[in-house]
């Protein structure tokens, strides 16, 4: 049988992401981003992000499926992010995509954002062990999910509290001076840092917080730490060690985040983590949580960093899943999601 022929949409933030794939092959990735736009606002805007989707919806398109070699008339299905996001980013998305399935009478799956993050490191690592644990750190999500089926049964076992690692990151280098976004510019400046010298608190990690909180995620605490750390020095008149903050900062994160994800392997008995999302290209955490994770036999599945921000490969990688697997695809009337929980897999 002939693998299935993909096309994914993916515009739940400031990315305009068309992926195409073949099966598990990964034939295009394109990428339009208003990152730009958005740094001068210091974070994203949403009616910027959603003009700039539909600025670059079409030639992104066109250039996907350019690098592919195919025509579009060789697709067997799309796929597109309907949530969680940004309603307004998603509804360009979701719009093109319900126009392509008519115009080509092709089947649409309305999927799951945090789940084409897991799907989407079956491009370079193969089939995914049931059940697997899923490690999701991004700008808007800080969860932790048992995984028994990528096309229809994830549970979630922890989630952020308050603000998500990536948030956290955006505004501590705020803090800092550093540019937006900020998860790059941190981990950077971590590199020549001393991640020991300033001792920032570990949310949600006292004996009394596992107990009631044991997977779940708190970063405001910190976040607030390191802005009262740097006021007072600032009060001081010498210049803010900038790479020590950020050093600092990053392993509180870190940390977190890596021994979270172990005790959930150990309690569950589950020896196979994958991390996705933005901050899984954090070079901290992605050593930490491969080298801490050797010592207790676990296994973790990390794709290389242009994958783990959002694309329309980790779309299209979940609905090639979905077909596959003959699940139903969505009605062509479904409706975008900003809410999308993990639980639910594709929209119906």
């Amino acid at each position: 049988m002939t693998s299935p022929l993909i096309l994914g949409i993916e515009t739940s933030c400031d990315e305009t992401g068309i992926g195409i794939v073949r099966g598990t092959e990964l034939l295009a990735d394109t990428l339009a981003s208003s990152v730009e736009e958005q740094a001068r606002f210091g974070g994203v805007v949403p009616e910027v992000a959603s003009r700039a989707h539909v600025e670059a919806m079409i030639p992104t398109i066109k250039k996907s499926v350019t690098a592919a070699g195919i025509s579009l008339n060789q697709i067997d299905a799309i796929a597109v992010t309907s949530g969680p996001g940004l309603a307004g980013a998603l509804v360009v998305g979701v719009a093109a995509a319900k126009a392509l399935a008519v115009a080509l009478n092709k089947p649409i799956y309305g999927v799951n954002h945090l789940a084409s993050h897991i799907a989407v490191d079956t491009l370079e690592n193969g089939k995914l062990p049931e059940p697997t644990l899923a490690l999701l750190v991004s700008g808007g999500h800080s969860s932790l999910l048992k995984v028994n089926n990528i096309t229809y049964q994830i549970e979630s076992l922890g989630k952020t509290l308050d603000d998500a690692a990536g948030e956290a990151f955006d505004k501590v280098a705020r803090v800092l001076g550093l540019p937006f976004p900020g998860g790059p510019w941190i981990d950077k400046a971590a590199k020549d840092g001393d991640a020991l010298r300033i001792d920032f608190p570990k949310g949600l990690m006292s004996k009394e917080d596992l107990v009631d909180h044991t997977f779940d995620f708190s970063f405001s605490g910190l976040k607030t730490a390191v802005a009262r750390w740097v006021q007072a020095w600032e009060k001081t008149g010498e210049k803010i060690p900038v790479n020590n903050v950020a050093a600092s900062f990053q392993e509180a994160v870190v940390e977190v985040l890596v021994k979270k994800t172990l005790l959930a392997a150990k309690q569950t008995g589950i020896n196979t983590v994958v991390i996705g999302g933005g901050v899984a290209a954090n070079s901290r955490l992605r050593s930490m949580a491969v080298s801490e994770a050797e010592k207790v036999g676990v296994t973790i599945r990390i794709p290389r960093p242009g994958l783990c921000t959002d694309n329309g490969a980790m779309v299209a990688a979940l609905g090639s899943h979905l077909f596959s697997a003959g699940i139903e695809p969505s009605q062509i009337n479904f409706e975008v999601d900003p809410i999308f929980p993990i639980t639910q897999v594709k929209a119906p």
